[in-house]
């Protein structure tokens, strides 16, 4: 499977645009796999450094994971605010406490202009973008979180640390 929707310019883009290699990952803030494939996504990117773009897309599955949806739409409006980045990393690192006022304290801690990201949330300002992420990664053949593609294909070996780093490194390899 491929993504149908190839990165672009609306997409959160960590890395260069011209990484040898671009790392996808359709996760759900909520999502105990998602919340233990962070940290490993993390290490990876400080290990390849510059030769890796990892793109998050929303992927909130709103049948089993409550909060989910609105941490996505949180990450959003923190991203309207260019902290993007740093509310992903606050939600998966505090998951455990996900729930209604999670993203407004993380907004706090984060120096967000609390009334306008209050009134993006309240108003569903990003709702829409959470869906354009959602269908696209129906339309790529997600079934589940987290799931990845490596330069548009879908990966289906085994997540842990050291397969999905072999697998980029590969793929660098296959460029040089």
């Amino acid at each position: 499977m491929s993504l149908s929707i190839p990165v672009g310019q609306d997409d959160h883009a960590a890395g260069p645009e011209d990484a040898p290699v671009t790392l996808v990952e359709y996760g759900d803030y909520q999502c105990p796999a998602c919340g233990a494939a962070y940290p490993m996504v993390k290490t990876i990117q400080k290990r390849l450094g510059a030769k890796l773009r990892f793109v998050f897309r929303n992927m909130p599955l709103n049948q089993i994971h409550l909060h989910a949806e609105l941490a996505a739409e949180a990450a959003e409006a923190a991203g309207a605010q260019g902290k993007f980045w740093d509310m992903h990393d606050a939600l998966y690192e505090h998951q455990d406490q996900l729930g209604p006022d999670l993203p407004a304290i993380l907004a706090k801690r984060l120096h967000l202009d609390i009334a306008r990201f209050e009134e993006d949330l309240a108003s569903r300002r990003f709702r829409d973008r959470v869906k354009r992420d959602f269908m696209g990664g129906a339309r790529s053949g997600v079934n589940g979180t987290p799931t990845f593609f490596v330069d548009g294909l879908r990966y289906d070996g085994t997540l842990d640390e050291r397969s999905l780093e072999a697998a980029l490194r590969q793929r660098i390899a296959e460029r040089d």
